[in-house]
């Protein structure tokens, strides 16, 4: 089962960004309900289980690739996926192993193709300056140590996002959507063996990014 809410991040972890997501929210009795009805083909229960997951997966797909139009795509297919699969679900289904397991290979796959095909984001780019900006022109005190923060924030995006698919994953699944590394490894594919392994290299890469002593 699924944690409910938890406290948010300290900084400098928690990454602002203009799609806000909630902790990964736990409604097992309410998914089983849905899945079973899903699977009658009931397009109900398909808005319903839209509607309770879709902030989550949004949030995890934007910090992921760092573009919310991509991030919206994906979750998007991720729920037709959902449907098109529906008769593999019954009660006992575990719903969000399988959404984020399906929207973390699909990150994977868009992200390497990005690679592949190098464009501008306008999310960072466009946000960034936008903030900076605002920073600047605030009549409050000390605009140099918000513009410091805003820069702090945009550094850390950028190592985040360079970090490798199964670090990157497992850092976001465990940091923002609050995970256990039980219910990461589902996700996956890893013990929780592994997954503390790889938080472990994953913060010590940011580290070394950054090189900065942070406290993650």
């Amino acid at each position: 089962m699924f944690r409910r809410p938890f406290p948010p991040l300290r900084n400098p972890l928690q990454i602002d960004s203009p799609v806000q997501s909630l902790p990964v929210p736990a409604y097992p009795a309410t998914d089983r309900a849905d899945l079973v009805a899903l699977r009658r083909g009931d397009e109900i229960a398909l808005n319903n289980l839209i509607e309770r997951w879709e902030r989550p997966l949004i949030g995890f797909a934007f910090r992921y690739l760092g573009n919310s139009a991509d991030a919206r795509d994906l979750v998007a297919e991720t729920f037709v996926r959902l449907y098109q699969n529906r008769e593999r679900f019954d009660a006992e289904s575990n719903l969000p192993a399988w959404l984020f397991t399906a929207l973390a290979n699909l990150c994977r796959n868009r992200g390497r193709w990005k690679r592949r095909h190098p464009t501008v984001g306008m999310d960072s780019s466009e946000n960034g300056a936008a903030a900076v900006s605002a920073q600047l022109c605030s009549d409050e005190p000390d605009p140099r140590a918000k513009l410091q923060h805003v820069e702090m924030i945009e550094a850390l995006e950028k190592a985040v996002a360079s970090l490798p698919h199964d670090l990157k994953a497992t850092l976001l699944l465990c940091h923002y959507e609050r995970l256990s590394h039980r219910e990461i490894g589902a996700v996956l594919g890893c013990s929780e063996r592994g997954i503390e392994t790889r938080l472990r290299r994953a913060r010590q890469q940011l580290r070394a990014i950054l090189g900065l002593n942070l406290a993650i």
